[in-house]
């Protein structure tokens, strides 16, 4: 396989958030595009959509809480669907 080089002009910021993300997914920006391309040859049309699962706020949220009550020592946990119903009848 023969190569070639491809140059092209991009926002500056935009070139520094895609190579953080190609980072997080272990590819760097020769990868993506050469990845692109085959993807968009293939499809015949922009390709795929590829992301990282970022939760949105409120799941976020429910994370952190779920966090905060696993290291607090003062949480009451339950062994069964029966304790905790009558937790919550109480």
């Amino acid at each position: 396989m023969e190569s070639t080089n491809l140059n092209i002009r991009i926002d500056k910021d935009i070139k520094m958030q895609a190579e953080k993300l190609f980072e997080a997914l272990g590819i760097n920006m020769t990868s993506a595009v050469n990845i692109f391309l085959r993807q968009a040859i293939r499809e015949n049309g922009i390709p795929f959509e590829v992301k990282i699962n970022t939760p949105n706020e409120v799941t976020l949220a429910a994370i952190q809480e779920g966090k905060a009550i696993i290291n607090d020592k003062t949480s009451v946990g339950y062994n069964n669907m029966a304790d905790l119903r009558a937790a919550l009848e109480s």
